[in-house]
C-alpha cells in the first residue's frame, strides 16, 4: 500500500476569489492508489477556539478526490473563514497520498504554490 494514514497542513489560509479571471481558491487533494476504499476524516484546527472534528469523507479505490475551502459542502456543515489562518488533520483507514494547493490573486502577480503534508504515520 502507498501513502500514510495521517497527514497535516499547519499553513491553511483560505483567499478571497478576488476580481481576476483566476479566482483565488484553495484546496486539499487526495490521491488514493490503493484497491480499497479510504475513509477519510479532516480535522480543523483554529487559533482562537476549539478544533472543528472528525468530518468525513470517501475517496474511492484508486481515485483522486479535490477538496475545495472555497465550496459549501466540502467540508460537510463547515465553511472555512476567509483569510483566517487554520491547520488541519487528515485521518485515514488505508494509506492515501495528500497535497495542499492555494492561488492567491489579491494582488497582480498571482501566487499559486503547492505541497505536501507532513506525514503523522
Amino acid at each position: 500500500m502507498y501513502g500514510s494514514r495521517t497527514w497535516f497542513f499547519p499553513d491553511g489560509d483560505r483567499p478571497p476569489l478576488g476580481d481576476s479571471l483566476m479566482k483565488g481558491h484553495e484546496s486539499y487533494v487526495l490521491l488514493n492508489p490503493n484497491a480499497q476504499d479510504a475513509h477519510v476524516t479532516f480535522t480543523l484546527y483554529f487559533e482562537d477556539e476549539e478544533p472543528v472534528r472528525e468530518i468525513p469523507f470517501t475517496v474511492p479505490a484508486e481515485r483522486v478526490r479535490c477538496f475545495q475551502t472555497h465550496n459549501p459542502g466540502h467540508f460537510g456543515q463547515h465553511t472555512l473563514p476567509v483569510a483566517r489562518q487554520y491547520a488541519v488533520k487528515i485521518q485515514s483507514d488505508v494509506p492515501v497520498i495528500a497535497q495542499y494547493g492555494r492561488l492567491d490573486a489579491r494582488q497582480e502577480n498571482l501566487a499559486y504554490y503547492t505541497t505536501m503534508g507532513f506525514k503523522g504515520d
